[in-house]
């Protein structure tokens, strides 16, 4: 099973935790990120604004443009101002203050002059410590996550979680990528490579992989367009729990379908020879459905790990 970060196995909510200025006062970095990702709605933006808490003038922005997997180029009060991670600094080659606390970290530059950089943390869900526990209990035999955050940041909740490997600063074609890699070396055809995700990105991996599971709570129509399952909550508990329900319900299918078979062939056995009766043939029919449905009852009931 491969999974998103962001909003799968955290909570998806960023807090501003500290601003680090250089050349400017606090308030005018923080002022900066927040023009800057005025036109953004990815949870990362929405925790700058809210953390700015001061209306936005869109009329001091001017063009923008949002550079998928970096950043944001955009003119605030006729200035060039960048807001994004350290590939689009180093693309556009502004020398910046790294910062190496934990986290995401949005670098701004203005005039291409660094600016200083914004520390956002997001939190582990409580139930994906346990989800990972379950999901190789119920003998998933790898867990793999998939995040364009920061290598330091995705290593903390991979070994926090006891995520099997973990591929970071990854690109949304990239995580294609990589599920197309994981699906060429499955083992054996019966192998099957699943994909947790919620992000509009992520609709073009829900669809490569051979199982695309969305968080339907959360997640965007793109993702749940796209999954072939969908869980109506955001708890990556329901997918150990899916697991198992399929099983038992697979378990159940085969054994009505072997006992519907067995008695019917045994009906007309006894027939062929003459012994079979008419309340023999009326068990054959409505006896052995009235036993499916009991079987298949025991679908309702799965028990928890």
């Amino acid at each position: 099973i491969v999974f998103d970060k962001t909003g799968t196995l955290t909570k998806g909510e960023f807090k501003v935790t500290k601003l680090y200025p250089s050349g400017i006062s606090e308030e005018e970095l923080l002022e900066l990120a927040a023009l800057a990702e005025n036109y953004s709605n990815h949870p990362i933006a929405a925790s700058i604004k809210d953390a700015y808490a001061n209306e936005i003038d869109i009329n001091r922005l001017g063009e923008t443009e949002e550079i998928s997997g970096h950043g944001v180029k955009t003119v605030i009060d006729g200035k060039a101002v960048l807001a994004g991670n350290g590939k689009l600094m180093e693309q556009a080659g502004i020398p910046y203050q790294e910062c190496k606390e934990a986290g995401t970290v949005i670098y701004v530059a203005r005039e291409g002059v660094f600016a200083g950089s914004v520390l956002i943390s997001d939190t582990i869900k409580e139930e994906s410590f346990e989800a990972i526990r379950r999901l190789k209990a119920v003998g998933v035999r790898k867990t793999v996550m998939l995040t364009g955050d920061a290598k330091k940041v995705a290593d903390k909740v991979a070994s926090d979680l006891g995520i099997d490997q973990v591929y970071s600063e990854l690109l949304p074609a990239d995580k294609v990528s990589k599920v197309e890699e994981l699906l060429e070396h499955k083992s054996s055809d019966k192998d099957k490579v699943a994909f947790v995700g919620d992000g509009i990105n992520d609709a073009p991996v829900l669809r490569r992989a051979d199982i695309g599971i969305a968080m339907g709570a959360m997640g965007s129509d793109a993702a749940i367009e796209a999954a072939d399952v969908v869980l109506m909550d955001d708890d990556p508990l329901q997918i150990p729990k899916a697991v198992k329900i399929s099983r038992k319900c697979l378990r159940i299918v085969y054994q009505n379908i072997v006992l519907s078979i067995v008695i019917k062939l045994a009906c007309l056995i006894l027939v062929a020879i003459g012994i079979a009766n008419m309340w023999l043939a009326i068990f054959a029919d409505v006896g052995v459905m009235v036993i499916a449905v009991l079987n298949a009852i025991r679908a309702l009931f799965v028990n928890k790990l």
